[in-house]
């Protein structure tokens, strides 16, 4: 290797590296952290600037002579912050008990979050893949060669299979599909021994695979079983049965949409198993949503216990040993002289099969109830000393059972959750809705839950005292989100989305140590939300699908509990208000005892006292809030409507000074069409609105001096409208181009002001294309067009204007992430990045925003790391850590 790398021509971004070795061109890339990965390598001779490119989108030049080692500037990016909310699905997560690594369904993607890390971070990487939601998810460790997979089925009838990275065990890559179901994939079942797995589906079909890994992964179906009487399979469980023969017969138990679990046995699973029914058990009376085998700790025989959860409200334990069943003893059987056959769902008959020359008898264990609702999940401690089953119900409890170890009787050793019913604990406020996946962590000290609102909430076991305690757990929207906007100081970031909710978003900064965590959901609506921005450090307006928009105000814990884990001191105006709750009846968030009736019962009396101490508890919180405390404590008060729209809020934009809102609503028609402006000191509405437009506004943007605001809008025209020097409220239309894109415009944006240049700003919409704008007098001209290869959804420029170049982000329908450089002589663009495809969201990018730079970060040095906030149709929020963006010409 001829030549020399040093740090100074590396960077500290990192780089591409290209290497002469003989004929040969070798790529290779350094990461900011100088770790070497190599790239590929490519003939000498056929080195030109589209090959290079072609390696990699962040390549700027290409070099003119190779016969020495040359760096080339490379943009890095890194996943910050990531938060989902998990699907509703009781069988859409699992907790790998080799690597301590929790993946869960979030939208048609899947999570990877490790929960025991000291970091708190979160998820820290998201797979995408599946085409549509994804149902169930479970780890699976080969018996053979010991390789980790990890196993998704979806409602796009497939199955994928992820494995594990030998080295980074935390990373996975996709290694093969099945695709042999023809309905939605709901059930999954594995088991550490046994060397096969089965597949359950809306198609009323059972599929045993056989997986086996070389240097591939491979998958052959060995039995495709239809469901008798049909019913669609929504839980399964794999466990071998207890023999002393060289054989290895398995038993696999299968339920769903029928109140029964059949139970088929395989005589052995060396050759190719075949399965058959070998028991019915009857006595469930609804659906059975989830299955789970043990081997029982006591018995010398080696018994297993197999837990069915149902939506009768109950758990039954059912025995499964080696021999003829004694006796049967009935329990409450139809002939029970008391109860006259009008309990038969406790009989104890004896269900015998034969299997690999060894018979088998099942017999029902134990009934658990207690619970008041559904009861979704089942599963058993992972630690082999503990035998205990823990519960997730729809009515907000998780339950772990223990044996009593002298009765022998199954008893509720502890119950966690939402135990009583309290004031606010309602569907508008997210906190009921019931927990729909209850796991446990390897070691079996630590549990975890998923509640109605995409969050986990997670308990750890405290020997010293014998209890368990609620420990921080992560959040996320359930469904788009689509709107993003930082606090102007860039202290935190607010989402919205179509799940009802607003959500703030800041880092938790603690002894050399960071993360990102919601801090606090300042709104919780009736209504799908739409768009949001800030009015400064406390204020913030949401529009959502109703002809109104809402201002919310920080109430004081808020704004002392970001002070004392963000370090984010706020310089706000006035006093500030308590923090708010529901009302009963209405979708106004009121300050916490505000314009309370004269008479109040004592049931409010307490309410408003216990939401009283918890204002105190969050002001002095050495931790972000918890899921609970999230969901009733830390609402924003609403402090003004704003009226005059006639159909749903379809977008918002703030001025600079705060001064001004502007808002436009979905429109059909010249009439709706417009631009209303709202004066932010006495919230009055600025007549006579902006007329240009002839369908639904999308997008509007005001410019960084506030001089011009641009709307764009479905009828494929942007309108520019300048502000009056005399009166500071008052705009008029200037420009606009009927014909600006071919299809509807979905976003635009103003770049940063420079005092030598015209104004400019960008266009995209769904003609794939982005349009770059030069404003002159009152004429703009078309000075660029950037092609993309899906409809542009989404952009946002970098506020300021960094080494004299333009940074534009762009978001497209296919969750393409790109960053253009521009030249702001000339406006000439150039794409400089994009994200790998699996660090990208997986559907629409609905909003971009780049994190504020505080003064100290403008002046500070030549490179500098920027913060990019990227909302998507996937539910997902992102934050970028975007590093060296710049080339050298």
């Amino acid at each position: 290797m001829r030549g020399k790398i040093s740090k100074a021509e590396v960077g500290n971004g990192g780089g591409v590296i290209a290497v002469c070795l003989g004929p040969d061109l070798h790529i290779y890339r350094i990461d900011k952290h100088k770790k070497v990965d190599r790239f590929g390598e490519l003939p000498s001779s056929a080195v030109t600037h589209q090959l290079l490119a072609a390696c990699s989108p962040a390549f700027i030049h290409a070099p003119r002579k190779l016969d020495s080692v040359v760096c080339l500037p490379m943009v890095s990016f890194t996943s910050e912050y990531i938060s989902v909310g998990g699907n509703r699905h009781p069988a859409a997560a699992d907790w790998d008990v080799h690597s301590g690594i929790l993946a869960y369904g979030a939208d048609n993607n899947v999570a990877l979050w490790d929960p025991l890390a000291e970091s708190r971070r979160g998820v820290y990487s998201v797979l995408v893949g599946h085409t549509d939601k994804v149902s169930v998810v479970k780890f699976y460790t080969c018996p053979t060669t010991g390789t980790r997979l990890l196993l998704t089925g979806s409602v796009d009838c497939t199955v994928r299979l992820w494995r594990a990275d030998p080295i980074d065990h935390r990373r996975f890559a996709h290694a093969l599909t099945l695709t042999d179901h023809t309905g939605s994939v709901n059930a999954i079942a594995t088991n550490s021994g046994v060397d096969i797995i089965a597949t359950g589906g809306a198609d009323a079909t059972v599929k045993i695979w056989r997986i086996s890994i070389q240097d591939s992964v491979k998958g052959e179906l060995l039995e495709s079983i239809p469901t008798k009487p049909r019913y669609f399979p929504l839980a399964l469980a794999l466990a071998p049965l207890p023999t002393d023969t060289q054989d290895r017969p398995v038993a696999l138990a299968v339920a769903g949409t029928t109140n029964i679990v059949q139970i088929y046995a395989a005589e052995n699973t060396v050759d190719t198993p075949r399965f058959k029914v070998s028991a019915t058990l009857s006595g469930h009376e609804a659906w059975v949503r989830s299955l789970a085998f043990t081997v029982d700790m006591h018995s010398k025989t080696g018994d297993l216990l197999l837990a069915s959860a149902s939506q009768d409200k109950y758990v039954r334990l059912w025995r499964l040993n080696r021999g003829e069943a004694a006796s049967s003893g009935l329990v409450g059987s139809e002939e029970d002289a008391v109860l006259g056959g009008f309990e038969p769902t406790l009989s104890n008959k004896a269900h015998q099969f034969e299997a690999a020359r060894s018979k088998y008898s099942m017999t029902f264990e134990a009934l658990l109830f207690g619970n008041e609702d559904w009861v979704y999940t089942a599963a058993w401690n992972p630690n082999p000393e503990r035998q205990q089953l823990l519960t997730a119900s729809a009515d907000n409890t998780l339950t772990i059972w223990e044996q009593d170890p002298l009765s022998g009787v199954w008893l509720s050793a502890e119950r966690m959750g939402e135990l009583s019913v309290q004031k606010g604990s309602t569907t508008a406020t997210g906190s009921t809705g019931g927990f729909w996946i209850g796991l446990w962590s390897p070691n079996g000290c630590q549990i975890v839950c998923l509640g109605r609102t995409g969050s986990w909430r997670a308990w750890r076991y405290q020997a010293e005292s014998d209890t368990w305690d609620q420990t921080l757990g992560i959040t996320g929207h359930v469904r788009s989100v689509n709107g993003i906007q930082w606090e102007p100081s860039g202290g935190y970031l607010l989402s919205t989305s179509a799940d009802q909710t607003t959500r703030l978003h800041a880092q938790w900064l603690r002894e050399g140590q960071k993360s990102w965590h919601e801090f606090s959901r300042p709104q919780i609506h009736g209504y799908d939300l739409n768009c949001v921005d800030t009015l400064g450090p406390d204020r913030f307006v949401s529009g959502a699908e109703e002809k109104l928009l809402r201002v919310f105000k920080e109430p004081k814990p808020i704004a002392q509990l970001l002070k004392n884990l963000s370090g984010l001191a706020q310089n706000t105006e006035g006093e500030l208000p308590d923090t708010a709750q529901i009302p009963v009846l209405g979708l106004s968030n009121q300050a916490v005892g505000e314009e309370a009736p004269v008479e109040t019962d004592t049931a409010e009396a307490e309410s408003i006292g216990q939401a009283q101490a918890y204002q105190s508890i969050l002001s002095n919180s050495t931790q972000p809030p918890l899921e609970d405390q999230l969901a009733r404590y830390t609402l924003w008060p609403e402090h003004e409507k704003l009226y005059g729209h006639g159909y749903e809020i379809s977008a918002v934009a703030v001025s600079h000074d705060r001064t001004l809102i502007a808002t436009a609503c979905k429109a059909s028609s010249i009439d709706h069409a417009v631009v209303r402006l709202y004066d932010t000191s006495d919230w009055h509405e600025i007549r006579p609105s902006l007329a240009a437009h002839t369908l639904t506004i999308t997008s509007l943007s005001f410019s960084a001096d506030d001089k011009y605001l641009l709307s764009v809008g479905r009828d494929r025209q942007w309108a520019v409208y300048r502000r009056s020097e005399t009166d500071s409220s008052s705009f008029t239309l200037i420009t606009s181009n009927p014909k600006g894109h071919s299809r509807m415009i979905l976003d635009a944006d103003w770049a940063p002001v420079s005092e030598s240049q015209l104004p400019i700003f960008a266009t995209a919409g769904r003609d794939k294309l982005i349009k770059l704008w030069q404003l002159s007098g009152d004429l703009a001209e078309c000075k660029a067009t950037i092609p993309s290869r899906s409809s542009v959804t989404s952009l946002s420029f970098l506020p300021h204007i960094y080494r004299g170049m333009l940074y534009l982000a762009a978001g497209e329908d296919d969750g393409k992430l790109s960053i253009h450089q521009i030249k702001v002589d000339g406006v000439e663009p150039s794409p400089l990045a994009s994200p790998d495809r699996d660090q990208s969201p997986s559907k629409a990018i609905t909003e971009l925003s780049w994190r504020p730079l505080t003064e100290q970060s403008e002046a500070s040095a030549d490179k500098q790391d920027f913060e990019l906030a990227v909302a998507s149709d996937d539910n997902s929020i992102r934050i970028y850590s975007i590093s060296d963006m710049v080339s050298e010409p």
